[in-house]
């Protein structure tokens, strides 16, 4: 595969480091440079030994915009700023890793992907569970009925911040630690049972954090399964994360810790393909933060180069952040 010049624009998303290790690691990646329009936050980033210590840096947008040999961008701006950036770098016909969410402007989020879809880009979320390979065998018994009817899905990603963070995603984002979570689930279950019927959300505000939503459940209601996703911004440490599928002929939960995830407690009504009947633990492969990144640059790589499908359509892509705006209240 010959090189691919990248940029990235931003470094305030929490991916952000963990982005630019995978970008600068990869063989098949010529890193142009980093933009980040905060000068004290690229000042607070640019010391030291950390991830963006030996990058070179853009003094604006309109010059990664402008030069068309850069390839594709990592937007890993504050998710205030993200979509807009991200905006700009799809019409000047950048390829776009994204970090998520995709920002809460409905209306600007559909208008990005049709005009990716016109210029033949790719917009890949920074979703990365979707590389976990638990998700994925999961996923892959779902798809081949091997658990039956999909009837329940319940998913618990919740995480400790401290109270200046809680209330400053209370001003950024109504929904608060549920729009900054919520959508790694939201991937999940609708690529796994598809687009809910009927959303109901519970957004409580829970901590000594004044108006903010710190502790949220949400549920997803189909034709067959329902789905339950409960996320707060207060847990003690570490964070308990939990994945669990229950279908008709067979269950699939992914054990503590979720990060590497090396082992599925599966539970069959019958031995078949290999399995026995009963509870039994599978092991598969554990995949750090780290390496998710580095898989799905990989992918995004592949896509580019046609030599694979996109893991996820844009169809996909849309159906997460709509699910999401109609959990948080922003759409109908």
């Amino acid at each position: 595969m010959a090189k691919i010049k990248w940029a990235q624009v931003g470094t305030k998303h929490g991916h952000a480091g963990g982005k630019i290790i995978a970008l600068k690691g990869n063989p098949n990646v010529e890193m142009a440079g980093v933009f980040e329009p905060d000068a004290a936050q690229r000042k607070a980033v640019s010391g030291g030994d950390g991830a963006f210590s030996d990058v070179e840096w853009f003094d604006s947008l309109e010059d990664i915009l402008n030069d068309e040999s850069i390839v594709a961008v990592a937007s890993e701006g504050d998710n205030t700023e993200s979509l807009d950036q991200t905006e700009a770098l799809v019409d000047a016909g950048k390829h776009v890793w994204y970090d998520k969410p995709a920002g809460n402007d409905w209306a600007q989020w559909q208008r990005v992907i049709a005009t990716a879809e016109e210029k033949e880009l790719l917009v890949q979320m920074g979703y990365m569970l979707r590389y976990h390979a638990a998700f994925r065998q999961i996923d892959d018994w779902i798809k081949s009925g091997f658990l039956g009817t999909v009837t329940s899905i319940r998913g618990h990603m919740s995480t400790s911040v401290d109270r200046e963070r809680r209330e400053q995603q209370g001003r950024n984002f109504k929904a608060g630690i549920f729009y900054d979570l919520g959508p790694h689930m939201i991937d999940q279950v609708v690529w796994m049972i598809g687009r809910p019927d009927t959303v109901t959300s519970f957004l409580r505000n829970d901590s000594d954090a004044k108006d903010v939503v710190d502790n949220s459940l949400t549920v997803y209601e189909t034709k067959d399964a329902i789905a339950f996703l409960d996320i707060s911004s207060f847990e003690t440490r570490p964070a308990a994360r939990r994945f669990e599928v229950y279908g008709t002929r067979g269950s699939a939960i992914i054990l503590e810790p979720f990060e590497p995830g090396p082992q599925i407690r599966l539970c069959i009504d019958e031995a078949r393909d290999g399995y026995v009947a009963g509870d039994q633990i599978v092991e598969v492969e554990g995949r750090s933060r780290q390496a998710l990144y580095e898989i799905a640059l990989q992918a995004f790589l592949a896509t580019i180069a046609d030599a694979q499908e996109r893991d996820r359509p844009h169809t996909h892509e849309l159906l997460v952040q709509e699910t999401l705006l109609r959990a948080a209240g922003d759409i109908e």
